[in-house]
């Protein structure tokens, strides 16, 4: 089980780690292509031929119709999110810089996150806010503001 949560820490920081190198890309892009809406439009264009040829190649999964007609519309909105939150990124990075900006993101979404499993929204696990949670978070934005400083 301990190997287990690893490989996932592992593979998160992975993940986690790839969003500055996006950033630097797509801003790059917006550069060249007209803008960062454009550049967003770009990056999610091929996103979505790379997933669409990546379920027609494995043919391991299969839309559930039915599930999806039923789904209330706000599911949806990951896509909106997404496209802002590529949109923005690809306008922000340029002027505050990959580190300023990814410790802002890494905060904001820290304090939204405490939120969301604070009262268990959009079905997670609640998880209290806490004391420890408290200082991890002012220990963060503390960490934010000598990035921006210094």
């Amino acid at each position: 089980m301990q190997s287990r949560l690893f490989l996932l820490m592992l593979i998160t920081a992975i993940t986690g780690s790839v969003l500055p190198i996006q950033a630097g890309i797509n801003a790059r892009l917006g550069k060249v292509s007209g803008g960062p809406v454009i550049a967003a439009f770009i990056s999610f264009l091929v996103g979505t031929v790379f997933l669409a040829v990546y379920l027609f190649i494995s043919r391991r999964h299969s839309f559930q119709w039915n599930g999806i007609q039923a789904a209330p519309l706000w599911l949806f909105a990951g896509g909106l999110i997404g496209a802002f939150y590529v949109a923005a990124i690809t306008f922000i990075v340029p002027t505050l810089g990959t580190a300023l900006t990814f410790a802002l993101i890494i905060a904001g979404q820290l304090l939204a996150a405490m939120v969301i499993d604070h009262y268990g929204w959009l079905g997670m696990s609640v998880h209290e806010i806490s004391a420890g949670r408290i200082a991890g978070a002012v220990l963060l934005i503390t960490g934010v503001i000598l990035i921006q400083k210094y």
